[in-house]
């Protein structure tokens, strides 16, 4: 139990608490050597498999410029690894399911930031500052009773 101080004398005998200590990371490998990490946006769910390579990225089964035909997708998953200065050094392969295309994207993007930081612990700081290992939050609002979609209501008429 803690002790009551009856004077200020008393209470520079007391131990201030040590400032606390950053986490260490420590790597998370799986027998394969890969660094596994699940990304999620929207409705999409991304499980990204990342091992050193020549930087193919194969998302279902399929090449990513098949899967994700538009340059923007594709721009949008290459972002942390390029935030990380590691173009060409990773090979990824990843089953994405769910939601729209922009939202897969999504998902494979956080899910290979989060993968980069299992591999390489030191690349979160830079990770973390652009944004990258945040799941963004946004879903869409679920349609309540008595409106049309989730805000719109009827067609008002006073006839």
């Amino acid at each position: 139990m803690a002790e009551t101080v009856q004077s200020l004398e008393g209470l520079s005998s007391l131990k201030t608490a040590a400032p606390a200590e950053q986490p260490k990371y420590t790597q998370k490998l799986d027998k394969q050597g890969r660094a596994y990490a699940t990304g999620k946006r929207k409705n999409a769910v991304a499980r990204v498999w990342i091992k050193p390579g020549s930087g193919k990225i194969t998302v279902n089964t399929r090449a990513v410029e098949v899967f994700f035909a538009r340059p923007v997708l594709r721009m949008m998953i290459q972002q942390p690894i390029v935030a990380a200065n590691r173009q060409g050094q990773y090979d990824v392969v990843c089953t994405v399911s769910g939601g729209g295309l922009s939202g897969q994207a999504g998902a494979v993007r956080h899910g290979i930031s989060k993968a980069l930081t299992y591999f390489e612990p030191d690349l979160r700081p830079p990770l973390k500052k652009g944004g990258f290992l945040t799941r963004d939050p946004r879903v869409v609002e679920r349609k309540k009773y008595g409106k049309m979609k989730a805000r719109r209501s009827f067609q008002f008429s006073k006839r």
